[in-house]
């Protein structure tokens, strides 16, 4: 049977006190996109309230994937993606969260949200994020009552890449956070690609990962329940 795929985005279009326009940015769900279409994924979207998502780096529409995306069934479906709460998650082999500012507005503390990423990630399903997706991992307790970061293996937009991108309107350092909470964060020269896994947990560092991203979690699906937890980069 095809595998199911849920894409969880952020609804979210201004963020920080100068109220910066954002959204998902385009290759972070564009990218994606392709490779879970290209495995016949069933890709289904869900935002938190429902409404049309916006989207960000509209700018970079002359990439294949980022174009195939706009024109294609990847954004008339996304703009159609049902409310969280209106979806059974339980169904679905894996979830994504990708970045763009928008996620750090409404998923660091969302209720439902970190709800959702405890429960797929305790069933042993898929959870994937890349650059400031992986804020829907932050403030995740396990049923053990330990953090979901504790002692993972984690990337995410780096506070060096933050620096020279949108330090001033964030409400924190996404870095700094994740290590807060414990994770073991790997990063590599800003902008560059890096997507690493720990068990069933995906995450990449930056725009330029978010592929890398997808096809881990693709790997990771072809041999769900087959292999032990490890940590590869």
């Amino acid at each position: 049977m095809s595998k199911k795929v849920l894409i969880i985005v952020s609804n979210a279009h201004v963020i920080g006190p100068h109220n910066r326009r954002t959204g998902i940015f385009l290759p972070e769900v564009a990218h994606p996109y392709a490779e879970f279409d290209k495995a016949k994924y069933q890709i289904d979207f869900a935002s938190l309230t429902g409404d049309t998502p916006f989207l960000d780096a509209l700018n970079l529409a002359d990439d294949p994937d980022n174009l195939s995306f706009l024109v294609g069934k990847g954004w008339a479906s996304m703009q159609k993606a049902k409310k969280l709460s209106d979806v059974d998650v339980s169904q679905y082999d894996a979830i994504f969260v990708p970045g763009g500012l928008a996620p750090m507005v409404d998923m660091p503390e969302h209720p439902l949200l970190k709800k959702v990423v405890k429960e797929t990630y305790e069933r042993s399903a898929v959870v994937g994020a890349v650059c400031h997706g992986p804020v829907s991992l932050l403030n995740v307790k396990l049923s053990d009552g330990a953090y979901l970061l504790a002692g993972k293996n984690i990337t995410s937009f780096t506070n060096d890449e933050e620096d020279n991108y949108a330090k001033a309107d964030v409400p924190f350092e996404l870095e700094t956070a994740l290590i807060k909470q414990g994770a073991i964060f790997h990063k590599v020269a800003p902008w560059q690609a890096n997507s690493i896994y720990d068990g069933n947990l995906v995450t990449g560092q930056n725009p330029a990962s978010a592929k890398g991203v997808a096809e881990k979690m693709i790997k990771l699906l072809g041999e769900l329940y087959e292999t032990p937890t490890r940590f590869a980069t």
